[in-house]
């Protein structure tokens, strides 16, 4: 059986004419929207009740809409583990991205509500995260980019090696960002571990290597520069 067939989804949206709209979208293309929530106590309500595949929930909710879409992620994942986690923002925040990889390094995505509107890519980033896969807007990527920072390690980093984080950073694999930039598998292989040494990550001999997701600590370390 395919993932969208089996996929059960829970939708947290207080806007009720976004929440139809993500409804209709998700159980036309194969997927079953198994609760539908416009809080966090409602959201966490009809997780424990009944945990999906996957909640979609907006950053900002009632009871305060200010971070509860990042607050139920905590629990969520504290309480189920394998239930994947799609949070949607109004705005490309660095700070929120750092604090949901903080919390979550696998099954995990943040993503800008206009893409929405791109079925295919939202529909990607849905299928990719609930498959266990790292998601992260690349207007997030970009506005990093844009911004000044003081000196740091990712300053060492080539453009070549810029532009591979911030595929890693969109939750690519090494063969997809190959593919992207026209490189072989071998180039991207060896640029990742460049980057990982410039960050000072875990490298392959180091104790506990397999337990450490380095993709994601390198991500964070590169999303954490837009907080200082």
């Amino acid at each position: 059986m395919s993932i969208e067939a089996a996929l059960r989804v829970v939708i947290a949206e207080d806007s009720g004419l976004l929440r139809e709209l993500l409804v209709r979208l998700l159980t036309e293309n194969g997927m079953v929207v198994c609760g539908q929530a416009g809080s966090l106590p409602e959201l966490l309500s009809i997780v424990t009740a009944d945990p999906p595949d996957l909640v979609i929930s907006d950053i900002r909710m009632p009871p305060t809409f200010s971070d509860e879409g990042i607050d139920g992620a905590a629990q969520i994942r504290a309480r189920h583990p394998e239930t994947g986690l799609l949070i949607l923002t109004h705005y490309p925040e660095a700070a929120y991205a750092v604090r949901l990889l903080e919390i979550a390094d696998r099954a995990v995505g943040y993503i800008v509500k206009d893409r929405v509107q791109d079925t295919t890519r939202f529909l990607e980033a849905a299928r990719r995260v609930a498959a266990g896969e790292t998601v992260i807007d690349s207007q997030v990527v970009q506005a990093v980019f844009r911004r000044p920072r003081p000196a740091n390690p990712l300053d060492q980093l080539a453009p070549s090696e810029r532009q591979i984080l911030a595929l890693i950073a969109e939750g690519r694999s090494n063969s997809a960002i190959a593919t992207r930039l026209n490189y072989s598998v071998k180039t991207v292989e060896k640029r990742v571990t460049s980057i990982g040494q410039a960050l000072g990550l875990p490298s392959v001999e180091d104790d506990g290597r397999s337990d450490v997701n380095v993709r994601v600590l390198a991500v964070l370390a590169y999303l954490r520069q837009t907080q200082h």
